[in-house]
């Protein structure tokens, strides 16, 4: 049975885990502070990793790919919406990870991609892209039109946003209908989107949206979709993004506090069917995630936290490497990603301060973790073979495992963890994702 079905899972469908994820949104506005966690990466072993937690939580996990990672010219990562889907179920089975299991969404899908160019043809080639994510099997569409082109004014009026995001909402309608044996799609929708990963500017004061802000949005999406005919699709409108007060930058994160938070959560309670989504939500204590859980924010995204921790893993790695043979012998992981980063800026020189001393900083240690786009690399997946080549012919020393990773130190201590590279590595992305875990399935601390 591919991607690891079971008897379970064997002839489940999308339609099977929609409804499983919409009954646990269903549970949250009940009273009880459960959701879901949706990982945003394209990496195989933050991936990976996401897969392992959810087969122990015995939970569906929801996939969503970025308009910037994957679209229909390639994104940063090469793939096409038709390409993620077969990457996903590979990882599945080599981890015996049920493929069922899986909902698929596609996030920020709008104009991002094409600011620079004019609204007509940005939103054309956005309406493509969300075609080509409904078609692929994608089942939780993130409809985000609230970045200008290169014509419009700044910002964009809400009508105008909602606009747009009932005209990406008929193709993805259409698409769906074209598709056979698919589930129809439900719907992300919002204005006040946070940049995708992580903020640039200072977040010391961020201003969470307000409660008759939060339900505009709603009734003027809601007459958009009227407008276009879109009645039927408007109940499969499961989530509003809005900003709870929660972002990270470079070097800082800005904590959930529910006390600010207090009345927006109470704007929900005239509105069925709709749960928030909150963005940016890595790096926030765990106390936060109850607490946001507890005030209807059921789907919580991260991204860029599980390869901060992925990076975190590889780069005391190659500390290791390099103390056990030398800078000549070893795959000199961290000197070249920074030279791949430094002679292809494109992904972090509008973000990061290119001058010393903070260059080199920003670019290997961010919270923001812009070194995420280079991992597939030619030159920076070759030193990851290397180097993962190296430490596997040798008994990594404890010492040497206490000094770089002293968290993983204490799992091989006891007997729970292999000291193998890769276990290594996908044990600190583990430690992102129980946090999520625990607080989505309510469990105690």
């Amino acid at each position: 049975m591919a991607g690891g079905a079971t008897p379970e899972t064997d002839g489940m469908t999308s339609a099977h885990i929609l409804a499983e994820v919409l009954d646990v949104f269903r549970a949250n506005r009940s009273g009880r502070p459960v959701g879901v966690y949706s990982v945003c990466t394209a990496h195989p072993v933050a991936l990976e990793a996401a897969m392992i937690q959810a087969r122990r939580d015995r939970m569906p996990l929801v996939i969503e790919a970025t308009a910037n990672q994957v679209n229909q010219f390639g994104g940063y990562t090469g793939m096409r919406p038709s390409d993620f889907p077969p990457f996903i179920a590979r990882i599945a089975d080599r981890v015996d990870f049920p493929s069922a299991r899986i909902l698929l969404g596609g996030d920020h899908l709008g104009p991002v991609c094409w600011t620079n160019e004019n609204a007509a043809a940005a939103l054309e080639k956005a309406r493509q892209l969300v075609r080509a994510y409904v078609k692929a099997g994608f089942r939780k569409i993130h409809l985000d039109t609230s970045m200008a082109c290169a014509d419009d004014s700044e910002p964009l009026g809400d009508e105008e946003v909602a606009s747009r995001a009932s005209f990406l909402c008929e193709a993805a309608e259409a698409a769906a209908a074209e598709s056979e044996g698919g589930a129809s799609p439900i719907y992300i929708i919002g204005t006040e989107v946070p940049p995708p990963g992580g903020a640039t500017a200072s977040i010391r004061d961020i201003e969470v949206t307000s409660p008759d802000r939060a339900r505009r949005t709603i009734d003027i999406h809601q007459r958009a979709f009227a407008a276009r005919g879109l009645a039927d699709a408007w109940p499969r409108v499961a989530g509003l993004v809005v900003q709870p007060g929660v972002e990270f930058n470079h070097r800082s994160v800005h904590a959930y506090d529910p006390e600010r938070a207090g009345a927006l959560s109470r704007a929900l309670d005239d509105v069925p069917g709709i749960v928030y989504e909150a963005h940016s939500t890595d790096y926030q204590p765990a106390e936060s995630y109850s607490a946001m859980l507890r005030d209807h924010f059921a789907i919580l995204k991260v991204g860029p936290q599980l390869t901060f921790a992925l990076r975190e893993a590889l780069f005391a790695l190659s500390a290791i490497e390099d103390e056990l043979l030398g800078p000549g012998a070893s795959s000199q992981l961290r000197n070249t990603c920074e030279q791949v980063m430094t002679e292809n800026p494109g992904n972090w020189i509008r973000h990061y301060p290119p001058e010393e001393p903070h260059g080199k900083w920003h670019r290997r240690y961010s919270y923001s973790d812009r070194i995420r786009y280079y991992w597939n690399f030619p030159e920076v997946l070759q030193a990851v073979e290397k180097m993962h080549r190296n430490l596997s012919v040798l008994n990594i020393p404890l010492p040497l495992l206490s000094q770089y990773l002293p968290v993983q130190y204490e799992a091989v201590r006891a007997g729970a963890l292999r000291p193998t590279p890769r276990s290594l590595a996908i044990h600190n992305v583990l430690r992102v994702t129980s946090e999520y875990s625990r607080a989505c399935r309510a469990v105690a601390q």
